[in-house]
């Protein structure tokens, strides 16, 4: 094989690879910049439902804390009701 082959072979290869290469390169990027905006609205997404779900379940605690001193206080009025049948039936 003489020289002039060898080189006209070696440059046709990388006339024809280095184009590909380059836009497969471009292509990854544009995919990489396709997947980075898909993450960073799923990221806003949760963020927001993450707030959300923080405010019902500070509302939740709110209602149980409001359940739980209405029910100490029923239990509290119920006490004093038995208390006064007991004092009156002491009294009969």
């Amino acid at each position: 094989m003489d020289w002039l082959q060898i080189i006209v072979l070696l440059f046709g290869n990388v006339a024809w690879v280095l184009p590909l290469w380059l836009w497969s390169r471009s292509e990854s990027r544009a995919d990489f910049r396709q997947i980075d905006l898909i993450l960073r609205s799923t990221d806003k997404k949760i963020e927001e439902n993450a707030k959300d779900t923080r405010a019902l379940i500070e509302a939740i605690r709110e209602d149980m804390k409001d359940f739980h001193c209405r029910l100490a206080l029923q239990d509290q009025e119920f006490k004093m009701r038995l208390c006064a049948i007991e004092e009156r039936n002491r009294g009969k």
